[in-house]
């Protein structure tokens, strides 16, 4: 199969106040692609992920995803383009149950109206059950399907992790952004995780682009890996190419990456 671009950015630059926090970066995702964003705190890998996901208006350059400028469209049009995201600090609806969380995120794909809905019509009793069966399965492969009826707020760490993650499959997304996914995760939740992510890959047909601090992650299930430092990109390549760079050794406070 021909490699299809997924997303690209030209120049992609944001200033807040006299501060460039994003300048000029150039990055581009084939489909199918895992690749890598990392680099030290604040250097300007969340702010990539709000531009592209249009939650900030970049200053200059532009985004391209499935050969279409985002210019101008809001998150939620974002999304239904199919990109989905989750966050470094996580966002469930927390007062919601597990399943809940999961079912919202099918609503955009409702085949009912409003109408349907207000009147409890067939097609919306109907499209419940879909979205009720939907959220089951993706629970199940997060291993979650046993707390479905749990309040979100109430899952230990990683499980919300884990359920941010379904939450943003749920979206049927062509592109998975995941900002730092391992974070508060231990040696073995990262281990299952970065085997998770490998496998939804596949399994959906994703492409991914994943923000993380944990290399051992970041160097094992990426095929290609962005280096950010003050808001620049210093360097791209495969996890050999990136281990070995000078410049990223130095960015990380001169200790060689593992």
């Amino acid at each position: 199969m021909d490699a299809m671009e997924m997303l690209k950015t030209e120049k992609l630059s944001k200033a807040f106040g006299g501060l460039k926090a994003v300048a000029d970066v150039d990055i581009h995702l084939d489909k199918g692609e895992l690749v890598g964003l990392i680099g030290p705190n604040g250097a300007g890998k969340t702010t990539i992920f709000n531009l592209l996901t249009s939650v900030y208006e970049p200053s200059e350059g532009k985004i391209v995803f499935q050969d279409k400028s985002i210019a101008g469209l809001k998150p939620y049009q974002v999304t239904q383009r199919g990109m989905a995201r989750t966050f470094q600090n996580i966002r469930l609806f927390a007062d919601l149950t597990v399943s809940d969380n999961v079912k919202i995120a099918y609503h955009q794909h409702a085949s009912y109206g409003v109408f349907s809905a207000l009147l409890r019509l067939p097609g919306y009793y109907k499209g419940e059950r879909e979205f009720e069966q939907n959220a089951l399965e993706l629970l199940k492969i997060f291993k979650l399907d046993h707390k479905r009826n749990e309040i979100a707020k109430n899952l230990p760490y990683g499980e919300q992790r884990r359920l941010e993650i379904a939450r943003a499959l749920a979206a049927k997304p062509k592109l998975l952004l995941l900002d730092e996914p391992a974070a508060g995760m231990n040696p073995q939740e990262t281990k299952e995780l970065m085997e998770l992510i490998g496998w939804i890959r596949k399994e959906f047909d994703l492409t991914i682009l994943l923000i993380e601090h944990d290399m051992s992650l970041v160097m094992g299930v990426c095929e290609r890996i962005y280096v950010l430092d003050y808001g620049l990109v210093i360097a791209a390549g495969n996890p050999a190419e990136i281990k070995s760079n000078p410049k990223v050794i130095e960015a990380y406070l001169g200790e060689e990456v593992h």
